[in-house]
């Protein structure tokens, strides 16, 4: 009931993803249609993929990973950035962070992708400008590092694995979700830049002493 109060909207999203993804595995139908289709949205097919693709999942560790990565972050963030605020972020770098994937496989018939990857990421990292400083951990390294410096690490490996990785993971979803979480938190709250600026600086002098 806490979250509930203090984050009602990253909450209602919570909940309406694991229970959308959830009924989408026990449904082929309805999994099949909420997928992303790079190719039909292009032309101008399904467009309302762009959002429902987001609340499915490939499979269970797929939610989970997700899942587990959103709840860390997203009621701070919420109570950080605003109740409608979160919303935008959310729901825009859920969008936004597919463009890319569809103008890159406009034409690949066979390409489909699904899951809140690209809006997780912007919530990451748009937690990240809010609490440069804290503490994260990468599995499975048990030593923890300052946030801001995971961020710097993740958005290398997406870059590359998005180059390189033949995993059938989005990567570019992850990346361009990561990065409109920053651009999107500025364009809400210009003055979370010196803010952002003032705790980075502060915790390099700690760092240094």
């Amino acid at each position: 009931m806490e979250y509930l109060h203090l984050a009602p909207v990253a909450s209602f999203i919570f909940v309406i993803t694991i229970g959308v993804s959830l009924l989408a595995f026990s449904n082929e139908g309805l999994y099949e249609k909420m997928m992303l289709h790079p190719y039909s949205v292009y032309r101008k097919k399904n467009v309302f993929t762009l959002l429902t693709s987001g609340l499915i999942h490939k499979d269970w560790m797929h939610l989970l990973f997700n899942m587990l990565s959103y709840y860390f972050f997203a009621f701070q963030l919420e109570a950080y950035i605003g109740h409608w605020q979160f919303g935008v972020l959310y729901i825009a770098s859920l969008i936004l962070s597919d463009l890319p994937s569809v103008a890159k496989h406009k034409n690949d018939y066979w390409y489909h992708s699904l899951g809140a990857s690209g809006a997780v990421s912007a919530v990451i990292f748009s937690y990240i400008l809010y609490s440069p400083m804290s503490k994260m951990m990468i599995i499975p390294l048990p030593i923890p590092i300052p946030a801001i410096l995971f961020g710097v690490l993740y958005l290398i490996y997406c870059h590359y694995a998005s180059k390189h990785a033949r995993d059938n993971v989005n990567h570019d979803a992850h990346l361009f979700g990561a990065l409109c979480g920053v651009f999107i938190t500025i364009i809400l709250n210009p003055a979370i830049i010196p803010i952002f600026i003032h705790q980075v600086s502060g915790g390099a002098q700690l760092m240094l002493h």
